[in-house]
């Protein structure tokens, strides 16, 4: 099980961004949490099997329908302290 922080630029706030990778999360099965940036960026803190991540990573390079993303950051980090995958508050 690894974590990674993954940083989305892009067309990423106000077209369902959050709402849709909680989803995808939560059908591969894995935790942590998303949240949208004041800098016009979704975070996310992902956790899980490595095959499941890299799945969901591939899908958020797409997004959803009305999305453009156009760079994705990520870097190892430490898994959330709560299971689940969660929308928290912009940072």
């Amino acid at each position: 099980m690894t974590a990674r922080r993954v940083v989305i630029a892009g067309r990423v706030q106000g077209v369902g961004y959050r709402d849709w990778l909680r989803e995808q999360a939560e059908q591969l099965g894995l935790h942590g949490w998303v949240r949208n940036r004041r800098d016009g960026t979704v975070e996310a803190l992902i956790h899980g099997d490595e095959p499941a991540i890299q799945e969901l990573l591939r899908a958020c390079r797409r997004g959803p329908r009305l999305a453009s993303v156009r760079d994705i950051l990520e870097e190892l980090a430490e898994p959330p302290e709560e299971p689940g995958f969660r929308r928290l508050p912009t940072l």
